[in-house]
């Protein structure tokens, strides 16, 4: 068994992070680290959660590491865009215009 002893203002910090967040992975990691401070087990917590226990204590180890901010998501960057920034408004207005705005009276499918 593994505990975290959180004192009264780190447990109210995740519980009111808990309450208020929308992500449903943010708020399993907070409501994880809650269940270790009560002295739940880890693979009970990570049956409750639906997810493995190896996930349940690297999120226990990130917590430790950096607190709050360790409960948060890190999403990967994507890919960079193909349209430049500076290119897309014309590309839109375009769009909207139609094929009228470029001055044809009709589409080249119909």
């Amino acid at each position: 068994m593994f505990r975290i002893l959180l004192n009264a203002a780190e447990y109210a910090a995740v519980e009111q992070q808990y309450k208020t967040t929308t992500d449903r992975r943010v708020r399993h990691r907070c409501q994880a680290v809650l269940m270790a401070h009560r002295g739940r087990k880890r693979q009970a917590i990570a049956e409750d959660l639906g997810v493995h226990r190896t996930t349940v204590k690297k999120g226990w180890d990130r917590y430790r590491a950096r607190g709050l901010e360790g409960l948060q998501v890190q999403r990967a960057p994507g890919k960079p865009p193909r349209i430049p920034d500076a290119l897309a408004p014309t590309i839109v207005e375009g769009v909207k215009g139609g094929p009228q705005g470029c001055g044809l009276n009709r589409a080249n499918w119909t």
